[in-house]
């Protein structure tokens, strides 16, 4: 019978078993089982085109290099927290195992002596950070998903191009893939103001693939190692899409803890640029009573960082739980313990956008609300603006501000960066404005929303299916 088949017919057959044997030996090797199945499923169907695209999109590791980069970090990195924790140790009471726990999935301190603003006016945000730059006396280092040259970018371009002539050390890093509407004026216009630049995660394709989406999505903004500037604003301008306007959260620190952000920060170039980091500079002196800790998180560390973060608070929780995100893809951990959560009766609200800007986020996302909302979760829909914020609030008591959605790409993909809040002050602020958000938003009902037209359910559902392949 095999004598009867075409030579190049046979070959082909082989192949199509070689691929789909191969894939059960690779395929489960770190990944969810749903990405396992996912994966498994599209190659054994379509063993060719589904390998194709498990090469490109298939594996979020970075290449060997960068690997060994980031563990080389590592003694520099325990060298500034041991420091941090000897000259201004926390306060921390009951929150201790949570920084004990950020501390092992981000290798990061928590430490005392700060202050926190929490600004959430955009345009004053951009002013303030404008006017700290103008008075930075030695350095300004910049990591940012977006760098526009738009108005806002050449605004903030341009208080750089000022530091930069008083003789100060300037250094920007922006996503290529965030930024690519404004790439090339982007480069040109810090090349304009003499601003040393690199872009973050560059596809490389002779020294080991760098994915396409796996981005740094970090916004961390540090002037003289003083100040750091932590949240989800971009440097763009709030109306950047057409008939969107963006609505963010962001955190300016003063203290110990923004030697943190400027570690990340350099840290992040030094994986880019190959250069040794800089010795730690000293640490910031006090100036205020907050308990704060920086939660770097990306491919490069061994767990899901703001998720482990997220999914353990859950389970903790013993009144009332806030989150707040415009992209809501969750895997099982976190709908199981959102499930849990509201079963023990602590009231979880969950704030997302009805202002949509992403319309297959969108639709998957809506594909879970149905289940959470029979679970007893509040789910809210923020009206007029995109609200871009990412924050977090547990029992009045752990507060989370950062760069981090509650979705599959900013768990497994993304390089993110969330500030970890304990004291009881700097949770409360940021506790009220999350309390606006949702009065600032309509409640789903259930009854309502299960009366969605069937057209709508489907695209929901088959929107959910492409989670998996993440």
């Amino acid at each position: 019978m095999l004598a009867s088949i075409p030579p190049g017919e046979l070959i082909w057959y082989g192949l199509e078993w070689v691929i789909r044997i191969g894939a059960l030996a690779v395929v489960p090797l770190r990944r969810t089982p749903a990405a396992a199945r996912a994966w498994l499923l599209l190659i054994f169907f379509l063993p060719v085109p589904g390998l194709l695209l498990f090469l490109a999109i298939g594996s979020p590791r970075f290449p060997a290099w960068r690997r060994e980069r980031f563990k080389a970090l590592a003694p520099w990195l325990a060298e500034l927290a041991r420091r941090q924790r000897a000259a201004f140790p926390p306060a921390l009471g009951a929150a201790g195992p949570i920084a004990a726990l950020a501390e092992g999935l981000g290798q990061m301190t928590a430490c005392g002596g700060n202050s926190a603003e929490l600004l959430d006016d955009y345009d004053a945000t951009i002013a303030r950070l404008i006017a700290d730059i103008d008075g930075a006396r030695q350095s300004v280092r910049i990591t940012a998903y977006i760098f526009a040259d738009d108005a806002v970018g050449q605004a903030v371009a341009g208080a750089l191009g000022r530091a930069v002539a008083r003789g100060l050390a300037v250094r920007v890093m922006f996503d290529p893939v965030g930024s690519a509407r404004w790439r090339k004026g982007t480069r040109a216009m810090l090349a304009r103001e003499g601003v040393a630049f690199h872009e973050a995660l560059p596809f490389r394709l002779l020294r080991g693939r760098t994915r396409r989406d796996m981005r740094n999505h970090r916004k961390l903004y540090v002037i003289d190692g003083a100040i750091g500037y932590a949240g989800s604003q971009n440097i763009v301008a709030r109306d950047f899409r057409p008939g969107v306007v963006n609505r963010e959260l962001i955190v300016r620190v003063t203290g110990p803890v923004v030697a943190s952000m400027a570690a990340l920060v350099d840290g992040d170039w030094s994986l880019e640029t190959g250069d040794p980091p800089a010795p730690h500079a000293q640490l910031p002196g006090a100036s205020g009573a907050a308990q704060l800790q920086l939660l770097p998180s990306g491919a490069a560390y061994p767990f899901d960082g703001f998720q482990t973060i997220l999914v353990w608070q859950l389970h903790q929780a013993r009144d009332h739980v806030i989150i707040v995100t415009p992209y809501f893809i969750p895997d099982d951990d976190i709908l199981s313990a959102m499930r849990s959560a509201s079963a023990r009766r602590v009231r979880v609200d969950l704030v997302v956008s009805a202002v949509v800007d992403q319309w297959l986020v969108n639709l998957s996302q809506s594909s879970f609300y149905d289940e959470l909302l029979a679970a007893g979760v509040r789910i809210h829909r923020y009206r007029d603006y995109l609200l871009h914020a990412k924050a977090l609030c547990v029992d009045g008591e752990v507060g989370i501000v950062g760069s981090s959605n509650v979705d599959l790409r900013s768990f497994h993909l993304n390089e993110e960066a969330s500030l970890i809040l304990y004291d009881r002050p700097s949770v409360a602020r940021a506790e009220a404005i999350l309390k606006g958000y949702v009065a600032g938003s309509d409640p789903i009902d259930l009854a309502q929303w299960r009366r969605r037209s069937l057209p709508r359910k489907l695209a929901e559902n088959a929107a959910r299916l492409l989670n998996s392949l993440l």
